[in-house]
Parts: structure tokens; C-alpha cells; sequence
């Protein structure tokens, strides 16, 4: 699979074909090859929402004038670009390849790209801007003309030909006009650069965004994937293809014959296969959703809510939304809307029919602890703050209402603010607070521990990997801090609980936490559409399993609806 900067993909016209019937025409251009699906474009957004996604300055961790080794750039580009060996048991011809760089040697040797390290890789040493361009311009098989008018550059060889690819395409520019350095070194911010633009990444950063932070605003970038290296078959593909055939040949009621439905329905169903509550196929509404959330700005009734076992379940309501004027409360279960039985229904067709124009009423059947009762929430507009400081005497109270892009980029800011009037102690309150954004639970967390402290294990198919925290601490490590919890905390909450309890950092009071422990990556389609899907499992920095357990809180204060004891208790341990 290689990764390419190109950004629009041609669509098939005209109906559906028997013989690509299971992919809609608007997802992307499909061709058969003896008889298997091979999948020649398709174009990808990557979405925030909670979930991990591969960037090139999360793969490639090196200083901006720090020198790159050849073992790190060719693992980053071949992550980068998501390529996989087709043969992992035959032998490899160099000589000291360590275990854990296998499988990107043998991805990157299929593809000619270590032909300028020799037998021996010695992947250890630094890497050249010459062995870097042909690295990069073997794993996307490219190739110039050859002619060079650098006077470091031998012209008609295999690095002439590289770096004229290379700086045609703009992922590399010469030193000087007439010298390329292809002697030199090449140093992490270089290195990174390359990688973006060869991935079609924006290569700017805004001055007026402190620390770096412009590429952890964690905006939407489209990319082209292009499948040219094997087939993908999709499972029972004659059955399916059969049947296709048989609908549009043979079918009485030819008007019903709706080959985007079909395609979509498709698409649900292999993912619902999975039976994974978290994962699901977004028709277009629902990534437009997604993306209005991370924002700051929730339509329909103002609840945080996911779908358990086909039942819409709320997670929490949002701070002054409709849902908790009305008294929805964490883990309502959500069968009908009006007179929709929402069970069972596809977790945005659910939530569609929960939604509606500003003013109108929706009678929402709930199922609370096993009694079941009806409430009318009228719908509105609601737009979450994100953030909210407020001051108890001497003692800041945070409170934080998602994790969004707001806390990612500001809330360091607002920290540094309290840090400079001394307080006796801080309060971060994440009751109810659903998560967001991955990285804005690091940001959160960065502002009370020390720099390259653990927040998470990372758990994939791809490995284990440890986020930790970026930054100095914003909060003196002597003002001491509590965290406020509720079964509406979950994701990032918990990411930020669990990290604060484990670094012994913070005390956590409230109740047991919701138990979100996994990660979605979101990837949306040209037509709109996308698939939510979990992609990596998050534990605390000491190994503890949040998934269906939840942070248990140091002490256990129960919710009084008749005044606020939790936040009582946390004044009570600062005072």
C-alpha cells in the first residue's frame, strides 16, 4: 500500500456493475483481476475523534537538529506509508538485521529501497540526504531522468535518478543551486518535512501557536491510498456478486433497485459483523457529526451517546444541554424515539432520528436500571465550552467538558494563568465528561507531571507503544491536586484519571468511571461516508485495563442530587 499526495479520486459513471457490486461507485474505482476485487484508489481523511492516527511526527520522534539514523527513517517511512512484506519467511541477504526491524527491512527490500546501505545496513549509523531520497523514492517507485546538474550528484546513477524525483515532486530541495548535499546528514526537521510532503501533509506551522502546537491541532488532512502492490477479495465475493447480478436481471420491482443503498447496506453489515459496539460505517451525515462535535458544537438534544450491544446508550448528558434539563443521566438506554424503536437500527440511523430542528420535541422511551418511562426533551443548539475555570477562595477549580480542540491548543495557556496566582490547590473536574481527542488528554495531563511522563499504553495490531507527556509541567509539583469523577467520565477522562492516580499525582474522588478503553480512528471516504473503527486498545501507565472496568476512584463519594458533596470533599482535602 503506498501512500501518494494526489487528492482526488475518479469515480466509476453509470450503474453498478455485477462485477463490483459490493463496492459503491462512489467509495472508489474497482477493477477485477482474475476474479479477485483489486482496489486501485482510494481517497482517505483522517478524522480525530478520540482515536490514534499516524502522523509523521508521532512515528519519527527526533529533535528538529538531531541526526536520523537509517533504522528509524526506513521504520518511519514504511509505517508512513503502510507497506507490508509479501514474503516473511525467506531469507534476508544482509547481516545484522535486530528482530524488531524485520518486518520493515523486509517492506523496504521488496521494494529496492535499501540498494544504497550494501550488505550490511548498519542501520545504526546516520543516513544520508542522498540514501534518504532514494529510500523514499524506491518505497513510491519512482525514477528520474537522470541528468544532474549538482556537482556532488554522479549523473545516470540509481541516487541521480532518486534525487531528481525527489525534488521534482518538491519533498527535497538542494542546498545550493548547483550542490544538492547529498553528503550531508540529514537532521529530524528535514527528515520530517520530507515525509509530509511525500504524504501530501501540510509543511507549516504558524508562529502565533506556542511549543509546536499547530500540528497537534489535530485538523483533518486528505490523502490518496493507492493499492497497486496486491488484491483484496471480499469475503463470499461469487455469492455476492451472484445475487447482485440476479437483483438487476431478474428483480419485478425495478424501482426498489437502489445502488448506493445497496452499496451502504453492504458496507453496515460487514462492519456490524464485527460486533464491536465502537466500530461503524458513517454514511455522510455522521462524519460531518463527528467533526462538528470535536468542534464544539453538539445538534438535537445535547447528549453524549453510544451504541452497547445495538442499544443507544447515553454516555452523559452535556453540561445546560435539553437532555439534562430533561434528567437524562449516564448509562440511560435509549429505545424508542417517538414511535421508532430505535434497537437494533444502525448506531447514525438511531441517532438521526433523535435529532431534529431547533424548538422541535422528541418522546425518547428510556430504560433506566431495568423500570422503563417515556421523557419529551424539546431539541436545541448546543455549544460546549470546553473549558471552565472558576475560584473556590485560594483553590482553582478546572472544569473540563470534552476534549477537544480547544483543550488541545489553550488550555496550557490557562494553566500558566493559575500557576502565576499561586493557588493552595486545583480541582479538575471531568465529571460528565464524555473524552475527544487523544492528544488532548496528553495536553491536559503534561500541565501536573513531568515532561516524558507515561499517559497511556498504546495497544495495536501493529504493537505496543507509550504516549507520553511533551511538554514541562505548567503546575508547580507542590500544589496539590484532586480530580472529580462520575460514570459519565469516560475516554479521555479516563486517560487523564488513570495517568494522574498511577503517577500518584492527583487524588481521585467521585465514583467509578464509565469504562471506555479503546481507540477509534476515523477515515472518510470521497463521497463523504467514512468508517469509525477501533484501532488500539489504551491501559494506564502501569498496565491497568480501563475497558469495561473503569478508574476506581481513591475515594468514593456518591452523586446527592440536593448539593454537590463530591466537589465538597475535594474543597474539604485542599483545605
Amino acid at each position: 500500500m503506498r501512500l501518494s499526495p494526489r487528492t482526488r479520486l475518479r469515480r466509476m459513471g453509470g450503474h453498478l456493475s455485477p462485477r463490483s457490486m459490493v463496492t459503491a461507485t462512489r467509495l472508489l474505482r474497482v477493477r477485477m483481476l482474475n476474479g479477485a476485487l483489486s482496489l486501485a484508489a482510494c481517497t482517505l481523511t483522517l478524522v480525530p475523534a478520540g482515536a490514534w492516527a499516524l502522523n509523521v511526527d508521532q512515528v519519527l520522534r527526533v529533535g528538529e537538529q538531531q541526526v536520523v539514523s537509517r533504522g528509524d527513517f526506513v521504520r518511519a517511512a514504511v509505517k508512513l506509508l503502510n507497506l507490508t512484506a509479501t514474503e516473511t519467511d525467506a531469507s534476508l541477504p544482509y547481516v545484522r538485521v535486530p528482530s524488531a526491524m524485520e518486518p520493515y527491512v523486509r517492506a523496504a527490500h521488496e521494494k529496492y529501497a535499501l540498494r544504497a546501505f550494501g550488505k550490511d545496513l548498519q542501520l545504526a549509523r546516520s543516513i544520508t540526504r542522498g540514501q534518504a531520497a532514494q529510500v523514499l523514492a524506491a518505497l513510491h517507485s519512482l525514477e528520474g531522468d537522470g541528468d544532474t546538474s549538482y556537482e556532488d550528484v554522479d549523473a545516470n546513477t540509481d541516487e541521480a535518478k532518486a534525487i531528481a524525483a525527489v525534488v521534482a515532486r518538491g519533498w527535497m530541495e538542494p542546498q545550493r543551486a548547483n550542490y544538492f548535499g547529498t553528503r550531508r546528514v540529514l537532521k529530524g526537521d528535514e527528515a520530517q518535512s520530507m515525509l509530509r510532503r511525500a504524504l501530501g501533509q501540510s509543511d507549516t506551522e504558524p508562529a502565533e501557536l506556542p511549543e509546536r502546537l499547530e500540528r497537534q491541532k489535530a485538523q483533518a488532512q486528505t490523502i490518496t491510498i493507492n493499492l497497486t502492490g496486491g488484491t483484496t477479495s471480499l469475503p463470499k465475493q461469487a455469492i455476492l456478486e451472484t445475487v447482485w447480478q440476479l437483483i438487476q436481471s431478474d428483480f419485478l420491482f425495478e424501482d426498489n433497485i437502489d445502488a448506493d443503498e445497496a452499496a451502504y447496506r453492504a458496507a453496515e453489515a460487514i462492519v456490524q459483523s464485527l460486533k464491536d459496539p465502537y466500530t461503524s460505517f458513517l454514511r455522510p451525515a455522521g462524519v460531518s457529526s463527528l467533526n462538528t462535535q470535536i468542534d464544539g458544537e453538539v445538534s438535537g438534544i445535547g447528549a453524549q451517546v453510544e451504541q452497547r450491544d445495538g442499544i443507544l446508550t447515553v454516555v452523559t448528558p452535556l453540561r445546560g444541554s435539553p437532555a439534562e434539563k430533561a434528567g437524562l443521566l449516564p448509562n440511560d438506554e435509549i429505545l424508542k424515539a417517538d414511535d421508532t424503536v430505535l434497537t437494533g437500527l444502525d448506531f447514525l440511523q438511531a441517532v438521526e432520528h433523535i435529532r431534529g430542528a431547533q424548538g422541535t420535541r422528541v418522546r425518547l422511551h428510556i430504560r433506566r436500571s431495568g423500570a422503563e418511562f417515556d421523557v419529551t426533551v424539546v431539541r436545541d443548539m448546543v455549544k460546549v465550552p470546553e473549558v471552565e475555570i472558576t475560584w473556590q477562595g485560594e483553590i482553582a477549580v478546572v472544569t473540563l467538558l470534552q476534549f477537544g480542540r480547544t483543550t488541545d491548543t489553550l488550555l496550557r495557556g490557562e494553566m500558566e494563568k493559575i500557576e502565576a496566582q499561586n493557588p493552595r490547590g486545583i480541582i479538575l473536574d471531568l465529571r460528565n465528561n464524555p473524552g475527544g481527542l487523544l492528544h488532548a488528554a496528553n495536553i491536559v495531563v503534561s500541565n501536573f507531571v513531568r515532561k516524558g511522563s507515561g499517559v497511556a499504553q498504546i495497544i495495536s495490531r501493529e504493537g505496543e507503544r507509550d504516549d507520553s507527556t511533551e511538554f514541562t509541567p505548567t503546575i508547580s509539583m507542590d500544589i496539590p491536586l484532586v480530580v472529580l469523577v462520575n460514570e459519565g467520565s469516560a475516554s479521555a477522562s479516563e486517560i487523564v484519571a488513570g495517568a494522574l492516580q498511577d503517577h500518584e499525582r492527583a487524588t481521585i474522588v467521585g465514583t467509578k468511571t464509565f469504562g471506555k478503553g479503546t481507540v477509534q480512528q476515523v477515515v472518510q471516504f470521497n463521497d463523504n461516508s467514512g468508517m469509525k473503527m477501533t484501532v488500539a486498545e489504551w491501559r494506564t501507565p502501569k498496565g491497568r485495563q480501563i475497558d469495561g472496568a473503569g478508574v476506581t476512584p481513591d475515594v468514593v463519594v456518591e452523586y446527592d442530587a440536593d448539593r454537590d458533596v463530591q466537589l465538597l470533599k475535594a474543597l474539604e482535602l485542599l483545605r
